[in-house]
């Protein structure tokens, strides 16, 4: 049997290299995914809860400035505490150009990324209206 030639044993473990290699590569990608999958269902919740918590303002007989709290309850019921924690909610009446009054809320933060080390690097501005009924 003949011995392995110089180029033969050049590459000799090369498989393994580019398997690291790759393998890096694809949990990165994994993790991007992941990462605005996160961004993504988060922002939709906060959205519904803004939007909640501006009808639940706008009833009769409801003070417009819960409307920020009841949106950060659901917030912290759909996702987690930590994440309606990480959210600055406010709620106002304002009027639009046609005479309407509404209630509009507004919650403000940012999304935990899944590399804690990383922080909060995605910002979160969403806004949430509803028609005042009349008392």
């Amino acid at each position: 049997m003949a011995e392995p030639g110089p180029r033969e044993d050049g590459e000799r473990g090369s498989a393994v290299v580019d398997f690291v290699f790759v393998s890096v590569l694809v949990v990165v990608l994994l993790l991007a995914v992941l990462q605005v999958a996160v961004y993504v269902h988060v922002r939709n919740v906060v959205t519904a809860s803004a939007q909640e918590g501006a009808r639940y303002a706008a009833n009769a007989d409801v003070p417009a400035a819960v409307g920020a709290d009841r949106a950060l309850e659901v917030v912290a019921a759909a996702t987690s505490v930590q994440t309606a924690r990480g959210l600055r909610c406010t709620s106002v009446q304002e009027t639009d150009p046609s005479g309407l009054v509404l209630v509009v809320v507004r919650c403000e933060g940012s999304v935990p990324s899944l590399l804690a080390a990383l922080g909060d690097l995605l910002p979160l501005q969403v806004t949430g209206r509803a028609v005042e009924e009349a008392s």
